[in-house]
């Protein structure tokens, strides 16, 4: 599945999280940074690893705790309170999930932090044969001011880190 965009009225691109669910993917927030990888594992075994919220501090650099507040339909979280200590960011917020299967997952900003302000991103998965592509988006608003460019610096960092992460936890799952 491709992430497929189009020019909104307040002149930001929004994106769609799977093609049923009419989600858009940070409407309102212009600044917004992508990254992709490619996991030797498939969709279910990922996006399992990806719901395992508890394990996260095991792979998820900064994550110092990740406690889900509200259980959604069936066995994956509707919301998830997390413990940040990223250097000189130290935070804890909830994040609010709305999941596509194994397609992917969308989260929005339920309760912000003291920093952290406004949050939106995804991760969408596209099978490629035996691997997977997994394409992780974020937009996020802080409370203090930062320039453009750091943001999106910090942004890719995150998404970066994430991804690498993401990749190790699930391809170690996959061999086991």
């Amino acid at each position: 599945m491709a992430a497929a965009g189009r020019l909104t009225s307040q002149g930001c691109r929004a994106y769609t999280v799977g093609a049923q669910s009419g989600r858009r993917y940070a409407p309102f927030m212009a600044d917004r940074t992508s990254s992709s990888i490619t996991i030797a594992a498939p969709k279910p075994l990922i996006m399992g690893v990806i719901a395992d919220f508890a394990a996260y501090p095991e792979w998820a650099t900064g994550v110092r705790s990740a406690t889900v507040v509200q259980q959604g339909d069936g066995d994956r979280p509707a919301q998830v309170k997390f413990a940040l200590d990223a250097g000189l960011v130290k935070d804890s917020y909830v994040l609010g999930y709305e999941w596509n299967g194994d397609d992917g997952v969308h989260w929005e900003l339920a309760e912000p932090g003291s920093m952290v302000s406004e949050m939106s991103g995804s991760y969408l998965l596209d099978e490629e044969g035996a691997l997977t592509k997994v394409t992780y988006e974020l937009a996020v608003g802080v409370r203090v001011p930062m320039i453009g460019m750091m943001k999106r610096r910090a942004e890719k960092t995150i998404i970066d880190t994430a991804l690498k992460g993401l990749k190790k936890r699930a391809e170690q799952k996959q061999a086991e």
